[in-house]
This record gives structure tokens, C-alpha cells and sequence, in this order.
């Protein structure tokens, strides 16, 4: 104890200035709880004080004295024990047990004399339970309103009271601390109650021993923990219910399964008690007779408050401070000072290890300890023990601003100690990325492979998760430690980072494509999107490997028969990584090449023809530098370009074939697109096939025109310009008037024109010689021939027409002749037998016009036309009704114009049969004048 060093960390309030109210008898017992001190009297009157020890009320409790009492915590009841006299007998006292509710009073003619409702009232000696004297009282508050009462007596029994007292359902039982045969030093001097969860124990002193009474158990066990006890009023509880016992050579705590510590404080105990952690003892010294209050800080070994009192005769605590009532009713209130107060104090004696020990033991906040840490830290940096230092600032990760630490090592260039900061930083998670590069740097300066290894790789499998990655990598890179760069990127999971190094510091372009390939394929994706240059650029083959593992479907999906499109459409697509081929159009086109011939229906066939198309149509491509160049071999070069162009352009047409089938509208590239590049190419072959697939014919011989292949152009004349195949005879008419303006001899290939627009009747002669007079290389020889056929043919056509008309003349004429006959002159019929039957005409018989004669019978009901004649007239009718109807058709009618090959017989021939109208004018809506056409 000498050795325990005294501080002042508590002090006394008001001086000393505190009387305890009570100026009849002395004070017999006391209590404190709810925000009051209850003291009983031996009078029997209980007295309760406010804070500042102030008389509030006061009542009569017992007829005689108090002698014990407890304030209980859950409800405001107050429990005491004392004398008195019976009803029957004034002479003789009886021991009670009374409960009163204190917040249930009764006025007695004084604001001051208040008597709160005794709720119960219990005779503690029965017959079972002999009198005795009681030496020790305590209650504990169960599930209100059970009550479990233990009376202690100087015989070693213990009485106990359980249940609802103001119910009066309660039970009483019997607790023998020991059988001894000195009944003198049996008493019970102390009780305490441990609650455990469901387990409730009872531990019992006596001047002998002390025991614990496992309550759970029926009945319950007797358990002694030590022998040898105490007498009065050194026995309490500590706030993690163990019992503590004051003896004179020392002051002993007790659990459940026995003795604990004990600590030699000598003197005799007067008072033993327990407040916020701290031990309290009032010690009485045998040499000066003085009494010493002592208040022991036992985690700290120190003595947190000493002072000389004057005899005590009873402890409590409340308010959050300590009460002592001293003989003579004077009293004294000390309180435990502020943290920040305590803290000065040690400060200002440089007690820095005490100030952590203290604000640890007592449970500050984070912030605050922090704080005593760090200016021990600065206490110990100005004393140059960096090492311990560094040890105090470690302790306040989490609180205190890095930069503060870092700063001072980095001056005082105690790298090793700012190295071991850095690492607990990250060890706890709370390193930024400069902290992180910070670290690296002194691993990297102090050449330190091992402890570099350790924070990179770790133990733990986790250390990536204690650092920034990037941060990480770029350190490592800078200080060419590419190997731990690369160990970061891979268990982070960063695959772009780990091929950076790879590809860009190392060159390890193998390592890098089995990196790749060990992927899942979206990660593979994004890698060769980032990286796919440099591999193109080194590793091409090998690269495009890759690609169509990524872009090709799965073979075991193809074995299990998924290739369908929806498969293909969730693989990259090749037109996603053209970007690569920047600089590398072989490669691209390879690449595609290989694609086309392993996929045949991928979604994005189109750009890939495209693109296919621009590599073949080229006239140049980028050929690899590994290619000899040099005087001597420009020939073999050129034909090596010469042939490779050659190549191109086949697998070119064969491209725009074989992407537009017979069966297809629209081919698998862009028209647009695939004509323009064959112009820009001049690739003439395929500008052909595409004009032919699109019916654009005119355009077919525009190229052969323009290339002044005349047989070319006959001949494409003749497939695209026969009308009976579905071609466009006006080709011929095109070809003519080409050769008309063409300035030059062409005398063949005009009479060969000539033949065909002869035979299909094409032009009529008149246009044919106005075309071909414009060609002054021409001489009337060339059209001889085809002038004279041409008159001989129309001559004969207009002696038919002639003979025609004629015949129609005299057809009108003599249906004229007719009609006039039949309106001037009488009919004789004399036909004598009905047409119809056959037998002979007899009345009523009916005759017509045009002399058929019928019995009436026969005709039925139909007596207006000729059963003979009708139906000849009424398919004139029925023609004449459709003229007149197709007549309202003016598409139709424009469609035979312009399909005929002589528009102006088919408008003579809708006159002709009086289908197209005159032209009338007829008023519209007032003043609007249309024309009837037809």
C-alpha cells in the first residue's frame, strides 16, 4: 500500500459544511436511493433528506427504535425493521418489518409531518422462527412486487421473507449458516445477493467464515468459501457482485467459486464500501487512534483520494457523491472531480502512463484517450525515445489527424518508425492512397524486399484489401519492382493493370496472351479491347487466336446443338475489336476472313462484308515491313502487289455475289457502300454485277460506254434488252442514240443495233434517222437496208388498212340499207313453224324483228327479245358494260400506253370503241369546270 502512490482526485463539497437535521435522539441506521438519504433513529422516527442533506419529511416509524432500513431502487418503498409494542400488551415490544409506499403520504397537521401508507406490516419472530437478535438486514427486489427479505441473527440463522408483503402472500424459510458450539461468534455480520442471469446466491459472513447459499436449490446449498470472517459494517458488494470482506491485515473479494484477490491494506476497517469502481475504506490506525477515509483506484494501484476523518458512524453514496456521517451528525460530501481536472493534474507531473491507465480503466470515449496518448507521444518525442514515441501516436489510429505524426518523422527522418506507423495504418484499414505510396517509397528506400514481400503478398490472403491497388501498382512499377506489381494486379483481380506491366514494362507478350486466355471471356473482352494493339503489333496470329475463341461459339454448346442466334448474339461481335487493327489491315482481314468462314449467319454480317469489301477493292494495302525492299527486287515486288490486288478483287466479286443470293431483296452489305468503293476502285466487274441485281441497266451500259467497249456493249444489250426475258428494250433505243453522238465510224455496230430495233419495233424510222444524222462518220449506206425494209412494210400496212376500211364501208352501208328497210317498209313472216318446238305455229303466236317466230307458250313470261338472238346481243352489251367500266380505270389505261411498244394505236383503239368520251363542261359547286377524260 505504501508503495501506491496518492492523488487528489476527489474533493470535498461545501467545505465541510454539512449537519445531518435530527435533534432528538442518535442515529440508529441509514439508506440512500431515489434521490434521498433515509435515517432512522432509535426513537423509532425516520427522517428523509434532500440533497444538500436538507430534512424533507419525517415520520414515526416504529414505537421504539430503528433499527434497520433499505431504500428501495425499483419502487419508492421503504423497508425497516424495528420495536414495537404490542396491542395487547403495552409493556412488551415486538419485532416488526413494516413496508411503506412514500409516494402514498398522509398529511398529520404539518407540511413536515407527512406519514406515508405502511402497505405491510410482518412479525419477523413466529414460533418457527425463534427470537434472536438481528445483526444484518438486506432486500432485494425480485419481479415486482416480490420481495426477498434476509434477516441476519446473531445465532448464525438466517431468516428470509419471500413474496408480495402487501399482499400477505409470502413464505418464510430458514438459512444455517454453520453449527457452531461458540454461540458468541456466530452472528451474521454481513449479507450481500449475487443475481446471475436465473441463478440468485446468497452470501453470508460471520465472524468464522464466509459462505454462499445457492438459492436456486431446494433446499437451498450451503457453499463455504472461506474461513474466517468479519464483524459489522465491513462487508459490501462491488458493482460485479463480488462480496468484499475488510479484515484488519487486508481487504479480500469473494466469488462464487471462492476467494479472489485481496489487497493488503493494513488497519482495522471501520467501514467498507463500493462507489463508480473505486474501493472505499475508512481504516482506523491502533498506534495514533486516528481514522484515515481512503479511496482506492485498484485497476490503477493508486490511491485516488486520502483525508483524516473524525469517527464515522455510517457510509453512503448518492448523488453521485459520497456521504459520511461522522458521530457526531456532521457530514461529509465528497465528490469525484472531472476527467479533464484529473487528467491536468498528471499532466502537470508528467504522469502520462497513470493519465492512460485512468481514462482506460474508467471507460472514456475513444477521442479522449486518444488524446492522452498523443501528448505522451509528444512528452516523449521532445525526449528524442522516437521508438516509444511512435508506439503512443500508433495507439491513436482512428482519432488523431496521420499528417500530425507523419510530419514530425519525416523532419526527425526516422524513416524505420514512420515505416511502422504506416504499416499499422493500413493494418486497421485507414491508410489513403498517399499513405500507400508513402509506405512503398520507404520499403523501396530502405531496400527492405522482406517486409515489402510481407505487405504486398501478406499471410493473411487479404492483404490487398488493407492498401489501395492502383496506388499500389504505380509505386511498385516506378521502383521497377514489377514482380510485386504484378502480384498486386493479379489477386486484385485487376487484369488490365497486371497485362500493363506485362505488355508495356516487361514485353512478355506470350505471358500475356496465356494471361488472356486463362479469363472468363467478358474480362478477356475488355483486355484485348485495351491492350489489343500491342499484341496485334507483336503477336498477331496468336492474337487472332484469342479473337475467334471469344467471338466464335463454344464447341462443347455447338456439340449439345445451341448455336442458335440468341448465342451468337450475347458473343462479342468482331466489329467491336477493329479498333486494334489500326495499323494492321492483314491482320484484320484475316481475322475476319477466318470469322466469316467459321459463323455464317452473325448478327453483324453486314459491317463485316463492309469492311471485308474495302480490304478487297483496295487497290493498296499495308503490306508488313518484313517485306525485302531495295533496286534490285522492285519488280518482284510490284508483282507481288500486282498478284495480291488480283486476289483481292476476285474474292471481292465472289463476296458480292455470294452475299446476295438469288432468294434474297437485300444483300448482306451496303449497296450504297459497295458501289462507291467499286468507283473509287474502278473496280468495274463488280459495279456491273450490282447495277444487274438492281435492274439499274441503264447504268450496265453506261460503264460499257464509258469504257468504249462497243462488242461489250452490244452484247450486254442483247441479255439486258430482250423484252420476252423480262429486260428493258429500250436499251436499244439508248445504244443508238450513243452511237449517233459517238463522232466516229461505227457502221456495224449501228446495222447490228438496227436488226434488233427492227425486230422488236423499237423506234419508228423517223427518230431513227434523226438520231444517227448527228454522226457525220455515218453515210445513208448504214441505214439503206433498214429504210427500205421499213417503207415496204408500212406500204403493205396501209394496203391492208386500206382493204379493211373498205370492208367496213360496205358493211356500214349495207346495215344502214337494213335499218332504213326496217323502218319504211312492212315484214312478212311466214314462218310456219315455232322456232323454239319446231311444230307448227299456230295463235297466239308472237314474231320478232329479226324473224324468229314463237307460240306465246313458248316464250313464257320473257316477250321482249328473241331466246335466239339474245344471247349474241347481250354478250355485246356485256362487252360494251366492261368498256365502260375500265373506262373509269385511268391506271390501266396508262399502264397499256406506256407498256405498248405503240402508245398511239391504244388511244386509237379506246376511240375507236367510243370508250374515251367527248369533252364536256359542266359547272362544279357554282363556278368550277371539270373535264370527263373518259
Amino acid at each position: 500500500m505504501y508503495q501506491w502512490r496518492k492523488f487528489e482526485f476527489f474533493e470535498e463539497k461545501y467545505a465541510g459544511k454539512y449537519t445531518i437535521p435530527n435533534d432528538e435522539e442518535e442515529i440508529e441506521c441509514c439508506s440512500s436511493g431515489r434521490g434521498k438519504v433515509v435515517i432512522g433513529s432509535v426513537n423509532g422516527h425516520v427522517s428523509l433528506l434532500d440533497r444538500g442533506l436538507k430534512f424533507n419529511s419525517g415520520f414515526q416509524a416504529h414505537t421504539s427504535s430503528v433499527l434497520f432500513l433499505q431504500q428501495l431502487k425499483q419502487r419508492n418503498f421503504l423497508v425497516t425493521v424495528g420495536e414495537d409494542e404490542e396491542v395487547s400488551s403495552s409493556q412488551t415490544l415486538a419485532m416488526c418489518l413494516k413496508v411503506y409506499d412514500l409516494d402514498k403520504v398522509q398529511s398529520e397537521g404539518s407540511s413536515t409531518n407527512t406519514t406515508p401508507d405502511c402497505i405491510g406490516i410482518l412479525r419477523i419472530f413466529t414460533n418457527q422462527f425463534p427470537q434472536a437478535k438481528i445483526t444484518s438486514f438486506l432486500v432485494l427486489e425480485e419481479a415486482p412486487p416480490i420481495l426477498l427479505i434476509a434477516i441476519g441473527l446473531d445465532n448464525g440463522c438466517i431468516y428470509c421473507i419471500k413474496g408480495d408483503i402487501a399482499r400477505e402472500r409470502i413464505t418464510r424459510f430458514k438459512l444455517q449458516v454453520e453449527d457452531v458450539s461458540d454461540k458468541n461468534n456466530c452472528a451474521v455480520t454481513g449479507l450481500g445477493f449475487r443475481v446471475d442471469g436465473q441463478a440468485l446466491q446468497l452470501f453470508a459472513v460471520t465472524p468464522n467464515a464466509v459462505s454462499l447459499f445457492s438459492m436456486q436449490s431446494q433446499p437451498p446449498r450451503l457453499q463455504t468459501l472461506d474461513q474466517g470472517g468479519f464483524n459489522f459494517k465491513s462487508v459490501t458488494m462491488s458493482d460485479r457482485s463480488e462480496l468484499i470482506v475488510g479484515r484488519p491485515e487486508a481487504v479480500y473479494f469473494y466469488e462464487v467459486d471462492g476467494r479472489g484477490p485481496c489487497w493488503a491494506f493494513e488497519g482495522e476497517k471501520k467501514f467498507i464500501g463500493w462507489f463508480r469502481g473505486y474501493l472505499l475504506c475508512v481504516i482506523a490506525d491502533q498506534r495514533s487512534g486516528k481514522h484515515t477515509f481512503n479511496i482506492y483506484d485498484l485497476k490503477n494501484r493508486l490511491i485516488a483520494h486520502s483525508i483524516v476523518v473524525k469517527q464515522v458512524s455510517h457510509m453512503l453514496c448518492e448523488w453521485g457523491n459520497i456521504i459520511l456521517i461522522l458521530n457526531d451528525k456532521s457530514a461529509m460530501c465528497i465528490g469525484e472531480k472531472d476527467m479533464e481536472s484529473k487528467l491536468d493534474m498528471l499532466f502537470k507531473k508528467n504522469l502520462y502512463t497513470v493519465a492512460i491507465n485512468l481514462v482506460q480503466s474508467q471507460q472514456a470515449d475513444a477521442a479522449a484517450t486518444a488524446e492522452v496518448l498523443r501528448k505522451y507521444g509528444d512528452h516523449l518525442y521532445g525526449k528524442q525515445d522516437y521508438d516509444e514515441a511512435m508506439s503512443q501516436y500508433i495507439n491513436t489510429i482512428g482519432h488523431l489527424e496521420p499528417s500530425y505524426v507523419i510530419q514530425k518523422f519525416l523532419d526527425a527522418q526516422r524513416i524505420y518508425n514512420l515505416t511502422n506507423y504506416l504499416e499499422s495504418l493500413h493494418e486497421k484499414g485507414l491508410a489513403s492512397k498517399d499513405h500507400t505510396t508513402l509506405l512503398l517509397n520507404c520499403y523501396t528506400k530502405l531496400k527492405d524486399v522482406d517486409k515489402l514481400n510481407y505487405f504486398i503478398k501478406g499471410e493473411d490472403g487479404v492483404a490487398e484489401h488493407k492498401f489501395d491497388v492502383e496506388t499500389a501498382i504505380r509505386v511498385c512499377r516506378a521502383a521497377n519492382y514489377h514482380e510485386h506489381a504484378m502480384y498486386v494486379a493479379k489477386k486484385a483481380g485487376r487484369h488490365e493493370l497486371y497485362l500493363k506491366i506485362l505488355l508495356e514494362d516487361l514485353g512478355r507478350y506470350d505471358e500475356a496472351l496465356s494471361y488472356i486466355s486463362s479469363l472468363e471471356p467478358s474480362q478477356a473482352g475488355v483486355t484485348v479491347k485495351e491492350y489489343g494493339k500491342i499484341l496485334i503489333e507483336h503477336k498477331p496470329t496468336e492474337t487472332i487466336e484469342i479473337l475467334m475463341r471469344l467471338c466464335t461459339e463454344d464447341k462443347e454448346l455447338a456439340k449439345r446443338g445451341n448455336s442458335n442466334g440468341l448465342y451468337l448474339s450475347m458473343l462479342p461481335s468482331p466489329v467491336d475489336f477493329q479498333n486494334i487493327f489500326t495499323h494492321h489491315p492483314l491482320a484484320l482481314m484475316d481475322f475476319l476472313e477466318q470469322y466469316t468462314g467459321k459463323v455464317k449467319d452473325s448478327p453483324a454480317q453486314v459491317e463485316i462484308n463492309n469492311t471485308l469489301l474495302e480490304f478487297y477493292l483496295s487497290n493498296d494495302l499495308n503490306f508488313p515491313s518484313s517485306l525485302p525492299t531495295g533496286n534490285g527486287i522492285d519488280d518482284s515486288s510490284n508483282s507481288h502487289k500486282e498478284k495480291d490486288r488480283l486476289e483481292r478483287r476476285g474474292k471481292g466479286l465472289y463476296l458480292l455475289k455470294s452475299a446476295w443470293p438469288a432468294d434474297m431483296e437485300h444483300p448482306m452489305y451496303d449497296v450504297d457502300l459497295a458501289i462507291i468503293r467499286c468507283k473509287m476502285n474502278n473496280f468495274k466487274e463488280g459495279l456491273l454485277y450490282i447495277y444487274e441485281k438492281m435492274k439499274l441497266y441503264k447504268e450496265v451500259i453506261a460503264c460499257y460506254m464509258q469504257a468504249h467497249d462497243h462488242e461489250g456493249l452490244i452484247a450486254c444489250c442483247k441479255t439486258l434488252g430482250d423484252s420476252g426475258q423480262g429486260g428493258d428494250s429500250s436499251l436499244w433505243a439508248d445504244l443508238l442514240k450513243y452511237f449517233g453522238e459517238l463522232g466516229e465510224d461505227c457502221s456495224n455496230e449501228v446495222k447490228e443495233v438496227l436488226t434488233y430495233i427492227e425486230r422488236d419495233d423499237i423506234l419508228p424510222p423517223i427518230i431513227v434517222l434523226q438520231t444517227l444524222s448527228r454522226n457525220p462518220c455515218l453515210t445513208l449506206s448504214v441505214i439503206k437496208d433498214y429504210i427500205a425494209r421499213k417503207l415496204e412494210k408500212e406500204s403493205k400496212l396501209i394496203e391492208e388498212d386500206r382493204r379493211s376500211i373498205e370492208k367496213y364501208q360496205e358493211d356500214t352501208s349495207s346495215m344502214r340499207k337494213e335499218i332504213q328497210d326496217l323502218r319504211t317498209n312492212a315484214r312478212i313472216f311466214q314462218l310456219s313453224k315455232c322456232t323454239a318446238c319446231t311444230f307448227t305455229l299456230d295463235l297466239p303466236a308472237v314474231h320478232f324483228m329479226c324473224m324468229h317466230s314463237f307460240h306465246q307458250r313458248c316464250l313464257g313470261d320473257n316477250e321482249k327479245e328473241c331466246p335466239e338472238c339474245a344471247p349474241e346481243y347481250g354478250s355485246v352489251l356485256e362487252t360494251k358494260r366492261k368498256l365502260e367500266q375500265n373506262s373509269k380505270d385511268q391506271n390501266s389505261f396508262f399502264q397499256q400506253v406506256k407498256s405498248s411498244k405503240d402508245g398511239f394505236s391504244v388511244i386509237a383503239e379506246y376511240f375507236g370503241k367510243g370508250v374515251i368520251s367527248k369533252t364536256t363542261n359542266r359547272p362544279t359547286n357554282g363556278n368550277v369546270s371539270s373535264t370527263d377524260g373518259f
